[in-house]
């Protein structure tokens, strides 16, 4: 199963929206959240988590991509698509330039777009700028951090954020020990399973509520899998 993903569909044609909305929830790996203009987007993507956002750039209350770039200000790191019904080289290069990761010219195949959404979504991933829900936490891989609802943070080792990073990527899958030995340690015969177990151990220690009762990460059919 692959992981779900939280999209941001910013339009103020109902229409187009609504229809994007509804091809979009046809598929699993989409969740989707919707604003009809610029200000109702900035407040989705501050009070939400938001993995890839689409902008229009013809917004009632601002250009779209002067709210890429408030977006950008503001802290957000994810892919942003900014859609447009003008594609002349000159757009183009202005909605790059506001920080939109593609640009996507009125009218488009939705086939297109789908396809470029998930290649994003895939390269961000693989970014440091990447960030995650496992849980009841915010993953930062990159900064090696966990962070609590609480904004209280704990720090990770460099095995312990890899392991979680893995685990995340196979959504419910159940990962076995040996594919996650090769993946974080690579081929090294030294290692051994034992070393993997103590490693969940420790990292069960710093995020389970009560690590005698898995909750989130947890042991199945001889490997181990993370919980929503």
């Amino acid at each position: 199963m692959s992981t779900t993903h939280r999209l941001l569909v910013c339009d103020d044609d109902e229409s187009l929206r609504e229809t994007l909305i509804e091809q979009l929830d046809l598929y699993e790996e989409f969740v989707t959240v919707s604003a009809e203009d610029g200000k109702s987007a900035l407040a989705r993507v501050a009070e939400d988590r938001i993995d890839l956002a689409i902008m229009d750039v013809g917004l009632p209350d601002m250009d779209g991509r002067e709210a890429v770039r408030t977006m950008r200000r503001n802290g957000y790191r994810g892919p942003v698509i900014v859609l447009s019904a003008q594609d002349s080289e000159e757009d183009t290069v202005e909605g790059l330039e506001a920080g939109a990761n593609d640009y996507v010219a009125k009218p488009f195949k939705f086939a297109v777009l789908l396809a470029r959404i998930r290649a994003h979504l895939r390269s961000h991933e693989a970014s440091e700028d990447a960030v995650f829900q496992i849980g009841p936490y915010t993953f930062r891989p990159g900064a090696k951090l966990l962070i609590c609802e609480r904004g209280s943070k704990l720090k990770l080792t460099e095995k312990e954020t890899a392991i979680l990073r893995f685990l995340y990527r196979a959504g419910r899958e159940v990962v076995g020990r040996d594919t996650l030995l090769a993946e974080v340690w690579g081929y090294n015969a030294q290692v051994t399973t034992h070393t993997l177990e103590t490693h969940i151990y420790r990292l069960r220690q710093k995020i389970e509520p009560n690590p005698a009762v898995t909750a989130i990460l947890v042991t199945e059919g001889g490997g181990y899998k993370l919980l929503p």
